[in-house]
């Protein structure tokens, strides 16, 4: 990724949260996949939302993400729908959480919203399943 002289006690806070929620791998390949053009928008996310709002005292990581979760379903922001329910391995947000998050979508942003939300979230959950079967069975790799 492009980077930008001097960055901020802010980013790096912000990356080390980001690190935390969302692991290793997936802000490897979102650093990696930057370019000149969009280096200054994973900035500014890493900073703002990542050092400054994720990095707040007042709610857990566990309610930042469920929180989270509904806003993107409400949004109908699919793909950052799933990476957030990926995430919850590391907030310690619950499946029962989640549900009761899309139940409030269902309400106060509509039905439909919430259906769609709830079949990325079981469609998510699935593929979670079937990756820790194979970490667990230990197929998969070189199989």
């Amino acid at each position: 990724m492009a980077q930008s002289a001097g960055r901020s006690d802010r980013y790096s806070l912000g990356m080390e949260v980001r690190r935390s929620v969302l692991g290793d791998a997936h802000v490897d390949r979102a650093s990696s996949a930057a370019n000149d053009f969009d280096a200054p928008f994973q900035e500014l996310i890493t900073e703002t939302a990542w050092g400054t709002l994720w990095a707040r005292p007042n709610l857990t990581r566990r309610e930042r993400s469920i929180v989270t979760i509904a806003l993107l379903a409400a949004l109908g922001q699919d793909e950052e729908l799933a990476m957030h329910i990926r995430a919850t391995v590391n907030t310690g947000a619950t499946r029962d959480d989640i549900r009761e998050a899309l139940l409030h979508v269902a309400i106060y942003a509509g039905v439909p919203a919430s259906n769609h939300a709830f079949k990325i979230a079981k469609k998510t959950y699935e593929e979670m399943t079937t990756c820790e079967e194979i970490k667990a069975t230990g197929t998969g790799e070189g199989a």
